[in-house]
Parts: structure tokens; C-alpha cells; sequence
């Protein structure tokens, strides 16, 4: 099942509309993991604004030496005033070079609102022990009846 083979998690909390938004995810530790895809969804918008998640990496469980990894960058440009709300930045990343993963929501130009940043790491090469502390519950079924 997907649901064993991957970790769900929340690691950012919604941010408040702004037009200069740089908010920093946890930093993930992808020892055992291939990649990671982070989902940014997005809340409220203002025609001009452009919502991107970018993706960063480090070799040190610090945010101060994140670098942006090239080319890992999803990016929306509101053409009016609510035309992006309701809609998701998706951003994967496979095989980073550095340990060290985190997202980063960024806001331009006019107001742009996120809600909450999951990440989803995956193709584990070991099934996560337990479930991420953001998870409130999980329910996967095989061959659910009809």
C-alpha cells in the first residue's frame, strides 16, 4: 500500500496573505528516502501575485546553509483576483545531492495566501517505524468491501 511505503507529514503552517512571503519548511532528513514531494496549497490570491514553492538542500540539519537546488522551483502567476485559490503548487524531488530537504513557500508582487505544506517522502528503502506526529489518523484498507 502507499500509505506504508511512503512518510505523510505536515511541515509548514498556513501563512496569512503578504506580498513578500518566505516561509521555510522543516527540514527533512532524507537518510533512506529517494525523493520528496511537497504539496503547497494555495488559499488566496490577488491578480499579480505569483505563488512558487521552491526546494532547498544542505548537508547540515541547518536552515542557514539551505541552498535552492536547481531547477526545483513550481510557480503561479494570479492573472485576477482569486483565479488561484483552491489550487495546489506540487513540487517532487528525486535523488537530492544533500541529506537535507526543506520547502520554501514564497510570495510576490501582490497578496498571495498558503494553507498548510505537506511533504510526502517516498520510495523508502524501509518502512517508516511510526507514523509523523502531524498525522491525526490514518486509515489505509485492502479490498475494502462493497
Amino acid at each position: 500500500m502507499f500509505t506504508e511505503n511512503c512518510k505523510i507529514m505536515e511541515v509548514g503552517v498556513p501563512v496569512a496573505a503578504a506580498s513578500s512571503t518566505d516561509s521555510n519548511s522543516d527540514i527533512l532528513d532524507m537518510t533512506g528516502f529517494d525523493g520528496v514531494v511537497f504539496i503547497a496549497p494555495i488559499e488566496d490570491s490577488v491578480s499579480g501575485g505569483v505563488a512558487t514553492l521552491k526546494a532547498e538542500q544542505d548537508v547540515a540539519n541547518a536552515d542557514a546553509g539551505m541552498a535552492l537546488i536547481t531547477g526545483a522551483s513550481a510557480a503561479a502567476t494570479s492573472a485576477a483576483n482569486d483565479d488561484l485559490n483552491g489550487k495546489i503548487l506540487v513540487l517532487d524531488v528525486y535523488k537530492p545531492q544533500e541529506r537535507y530537504v526543506q520547502g520554501v513557500r514564497v510570495s510576490a508582487t501582490q497578496n498571495i495566501a498558503f494553507g498548510t505544506l505537506i511533504a510526502i517522502q517516498y520510495n523508502g528503502r524501509f518502512k517508516p517505524p511510526t507514523e509523523h506526529a502531524s498525522i491525526a489518523e490514518l486509515v489505509a484498507l485492502v479490498a475494502p468491501p462493497l
